[in-house]
């Protein structure tokens, strides 16, 4: 088995390509240990200690590297981690799959707003998360009141030097050109 490798805008954080699919629908990211208990493979990532997330995307993962990890010790511990879970066909989630796991929107939307946020979601579903995903992560829209949307940023993107940049030049002036009641997008 071969896994790429390929740096992100995040100097801390590589995408892992098995080759394969690694999630079925939807994606999931792990902020820290604890929340890795869902999963195996996660779990097992973060056993390296030097790893500070972990993000499952469509075919690829994404790992976050703690602060004053260096990339040229940890890349082989994790290169190896990902070989046996995938070599080994051991399941991505206990207990199930990740399909019933599911992060509620911050808020509740205006229904009034309705046709607005539609075309919100249609956006960023067409045009930024396939982007985004190319990058290592995902970017989840979380609501709209009064012109500001709010995304959330997971893998790669949490915590890029570029991701305020990613928001403001890229996003924000996409969602602006195509929705005009949109005036601002902020993360979530």
């Amino acid at each position: 088995m071969f896994i790429e490798t390929e740096t992100t805008p995040n100097p801390a954080t590589l995408k892992f390509l098995p080759g394969r699919k690694v999630m079925d629908s939807g994606t999931r990211d792990f902020a820290d240990a604890d929340e890795a208990d869902a999963s195996p493979l996660a779990e097992a990532l973060f056993s390296l200690g030097d790893v500070s997330g972990v993000f499952f995307g469509s075919d690829f993962v994404s790992v976050t590297a703690g602060p004053g990890s260096d990339w040229r010790m940890l890349k082989p511990q994790v290169l190896g981690v990902l070989l046996d879970h995938f070599a080994s066909e051991a399941p991505l989630f206990r207990g199930g799959s990740a399909g019933g796991i599911e992060i509620a929107d911050s808020f509740t939307d205006d229904p009034a707003d309705a046709e607005i946020v539609a075309q919100i979601k249609d956006l960023i579903e067409s045009r930024v998360r396939p982007a985004v995903a190319r990058d290592g992560g995902d970017i989840v829209y979380r609501g709209f009141d009064r012109g500001t949307v709010y995304l959330a940023m997971h893998g790669a993107c949490a915590g890029c030097p570029s991701s305020t940049a990613t928001l403001k030049q890229g996003i924000e002036t996409l969602l602006k050109h195509y929705v005009p009641e949109v005036t601002e997008v902020r993360a979530a």
